[in-house]
């Protein structure tokens, strides 16, 4: 049977999205910047009480699990923070946390500096105060290679706040309650199920936030048709000789109107994001594995070492050999997804 031309365009249409249903922008944007093993533990405090949290390499984050508090940024106004509410830091910036907003902040105690699966503290009263009913809240952080951190993350607010709200992100306040549940004692995998959940956290973290905010930065990126499946066609080919002309092709636009959203919604050229994209992979492969450069290079889309040296060079400042030498990882964290 002849195909006519809008059942071939069905076909295609069908095909692109099957072969890109499994890349995931926002996993592998986060896994290209992960630099070690995150951390939690729970914290009970009773009225009146104040901490200050130190700056951190990576991403801090709050959960509510009790009562309620204050956090208090760097810069802006004290939010308050109510049963449910989840705030991340994603650039690790200082805050404090409180039960009033003109509360003095004290140094919060450093916890243990391993990979936390089971650690509780309580603050007592930082005087004499009214017997409030306690505030618990789940704390942690994720080490994120801040060097090059992907756009998705680098144009996030100092503070992303994602307040409870009956029968919205579900999938967040299932992940919060588990992690919950694990940390209340070791238990017989208790590590790699803390390890997992803190990793699903950040991630509905981001989809709720991305969720709230359609219309603006990469909200709206991955939120559109034509630019996000470009998105996943380079992040699941990067290898492949891609032009502006020949991602517009694939995702149904024209060239100049795709390369205009694409402008517009990312904030980058497609090309420019292709090669940015290019060197954070060759960078993993080179702190992660033993590939041969030429390996690495092919896998980014060079065939000339000599031509992929120099690409990593201008991106990096520092040839590729050199980087492996100084950012070897001896045992990396979980391999990005691909």
């Amino acid at each position: 049977m002849r195909l006519s031309p809008a059942m071939m365009r069905d076909r295609l249409a069908f095909a692109l999205a099957s072969r890109l249903a499994e890349v995931d922008v926002l996993g592998q944007a986060i896994a290209a910047m992960r630099s070690g093993a995150p951390r939690s533990f729970e914290v009970e405090c009773r009225a009146p009480w104040g901490r200050r949290y130190p700056a951190v390499p990576g991403a801090g984050f709050h959960v509510i699990l009790q009562g309620s508090a204050w956090l208090i940024p760097r810069s802006g106004e004290p939010r308050a923070l109510g049963l449910g509410d989840v705030v991340l830091l994603p650039h690790g910036t200082p805050h404090g946390m409180a039960d009033r907003p003109d509360a003095p902040l004290r140094e919060m105690d450093p916890a243990p500096g391993e990979p936390l699966v089971s650690y509780r503290a309580t603050l007592g009263p930082d005087g004499p105060g009214p017997d409030a009913p306690p505030t618990a809240m789940l704390c942690g952080s994720y080490p994120l290679d801040r060097s090059r951190p992907h756009p998705l993350v680098a144009d996030l607010p100092e503070v992303v706040h994602v307040p409870a709200r009956l029968g919205r992100h579900q999938a967040l306040r299932g992940a919060v309650d588990l992690l919950a549940a694990e940390l209340q004692a070791v238990r017989p995998g208790s590590a790699v199920a803390v390890a997992a959940l803190l990793d699903l956290i950040l991630v509905q973290i981001l989809r709720a936030w991305f969720a709230e905010q359609p219309d603006e930065g990469w909200g709206a990126a991955l939120a559109d048709p034509a630019v996000s499946a470009a998105l996943r066609l380079i992040h699941a080919r990067p290898e492949r000789p891609w032009t502006v002309a020949g991602l517009a092709a694939e995702v149904g636009l024209s060239r100049a109107a795709f390369a205009r959203r694409f402008r517009e919604l990312v904030g980058w050229a497609p090309l420019n994001y292709l090669t940015w994209w290019r060197m954070m992979i060759a960078a993993r492969l080179l702190r992660d594995s033993r590939a041969p450069l030429g390996s690495v290079a092919r896998s980014v889309g060079y065939t000339s070492e000599f031509a992929f040296a120099n690409a990593f060079k201008r991106e990096h400042g520092i040839a590729p050999g050199r980087y492996r030498t100084q950012h070897r990882i001896e045992h990396p964290p979980a391999p990005m997804a691909r």
